[in-house]
């Protein structure tokens, strides 16, 4: 097995088995649920890779590397092109991000951080909290000095990565296929030591999405889909922060896509969580398989995006099987094509997002622009030695709907643009004009949308002048 998993997870002989007294109500709340969000169909023209389909109705589409591949241009040449979202194999997990007690390392997690904002990408955190791969220390303690330093650990990286990533894998695994908490040295420190995780994480970052990640909890009738659903729904009941569940999506021959997979995702959404795809793989990327996980998503409202357990079938921890999107000489496979024409035929959007939008027509009447001001609000989410990410938030104060916007700003001297997503500048030191890209450019009254970029030269200095007007 190679560096993308230590870890080897199978689809179980009983998981196609029917759970006695599966919630048939929750699943008509959710469907119903679901259909009061609003649809809204992507305009303009398609998008030639995976992240511009995807960013169309305002998902991202991501991979997961390990270090070593930022020395692998083939690697590096794909990622950069297709991918808007990344998350690091094995360098954050607790096992990498603390090798001692009170000893934190990150050089590794920040390695892959680091090229990837330079790109323009965000990145998930994976993960906090888990049965494996965990400090060695942990395995001479239990009980209360047990859940003590899990509590460390989370405030500790979390504490290094706050205010920079887009969502993080709070806890991982905890749960058995047949519906019960996975029996664990975690488990073992009391029930409650889940919702510990998640109160602590939101305390540690209260920016960033938390989430629950686990296999084996695609199919709705499956006793694991079920205890993890019951687990969400309690936590949302009582106020637990979670924003957020991850399904991996590990598909197994020629049958794992099941059925109600979208039922699955839907239910969940309905529950006021986000879901997200987030190590999919599947069996020689057999492109049906991929084209029903892919378009399940986009028929979900809240299903924010997909990321895929490596690029090319090289990367794979399941390499043998070759269950990627790209083959082992980086050319794209028939799955990448039906991922593709899935995403770019989604119709709906992500709630809170806007998609692509068409130029008046005879048959689409103008919306006239509201009179009032937009406003911009700058923050600088990372820097580093000799560079740095800045983002600027686009408010629209009016009461009526804004289509189109554009910020001014002054970069201080030895501050020159590098990379610009989610805008189209017009220079690159100096005055700086930002205007909306084509899939964020009309705001409802009081929304906000965001662009991002990174620059050379110090960050200690915030640019001036900024502003907010219309095109």
């Amino acid at each position: 097995m190679n560096e993308i998993s230590v870890r080897v997870r199978r689809r179980t002989p009983g998981r196609g088995r029917l759970l006695a007294g599966v919630l048939t109500v929750a699943t008509v709340i959710a469907s119903l649920a679901v259909t009061t969000l609003a649809r809204a169909e992507p305009s303009g023209p398609p998008g030639t890779t995976l992240k511009a389909a995807a960013e169309r109705s305002g998902r991202y589409f991501g991979a997961a590397m390990g270090r070593d591949r930022l020395s692998d241009n083939g690697f590096l040449t794909i990622a950069n092109r297709e991918f808007d979202m990344m998350t690091a194999v094995n360098e954050m997990k607790p096992d990498a991000t603390q090798p001692n007690r009170g000893q934190f390392d990150f050089r590794a997690g920040d390695a892959i951080y680091n090229w990837a904002v330079q790109r323009g990408m965000r990145v998930r955190g994976h993960t906090l909290a888990w049965h494996a791969q965990q400090p060695r220390f942990w395995s001479t303690l239990s009980g209360g000095a047990l859940r003590t330093a899990m509590i460390d650990h989370i405030n500790g990286v979390m504490t290094h990565y706050r205010g920079k990533l887009a969502a993080w894998d709070v806890v991982n695994e905890a749960f058995a296929e047949n519906g019960s908490r996975r029996s664990s040295n975690l488990q073992s420190t009391g029930n409650d030591w889940i919702e510990v995780a998640f109160r602590t994480a939101r305390n540690a970052d209260p920016s960033v999405k938390l989430c629950y990640n686990d296999y084996n909890i695609e199919n709705w009738t499956y006793a694991k889909t079920q205890g993890v659903y019951n687990m969400i729904r309690d936590f949302k009941a009582r106020g637990v922060p979670i924003d957020c569940v991850g399904l991996q999506t590990h598909f197994t021959g020629g049958s794992s896509l099941p059925g109600n997979f979208q039922t699955t995702l839907s239910s969940f959404a309905a529950l006021g969580v986000d879901v997200a795809l987030t190590e999919a793989d599947v069996t020689n990327a057999s492109a049906s398989q991929y084209q029903g996980l892919t378009q399940a998503c986009m028929n979900v409202p809240r299903c924010i995006g997909i990321t895929t357990w490596g690029i090319r079938d090289s990367d794979s921890w399941r390499g043998n099987e070759n269950p990627l999107l790209f083959d082992r000489n980086s050319n794209p496979k028939s799955a990448y094509t039906s991922v593709l024409n899935a995403l770019n035929a989604a119709s709906t959007t992500v709630p809170g997002t806007t998609p692509s939008s068409p130029g008046p027509s005879s048959s689409t009447p103008p919306v006239s622009e509201p009179s009032g001001p937009c406003t911009a609000t700058y923050r600088m989410t990372n820097s580093w030695g000799g560079g740095f990410q800045g983002e600027v938030t686009v408010t629209n104060t009016a009461s009526g709907t804004r289509n189109g916007w554009t910020v001014t700003l002054t970069l201080p001297g030895g501050q020159t643009l590098v990379n610009v997503w989610n805008a189209v500048n017009t220079g690159t030191s100096g005055t700086v004009t930002f205007r909306n890209a084509a899939h964020n450019g009309s705001l409802g009254a009081n929304a906000s949308t965001s662009f991002g970029f990174v620059a050379n030269g110090s960050g200690g200095t915030a640019p001036g002048n900024l502003g907010c007007t219309s095109p």
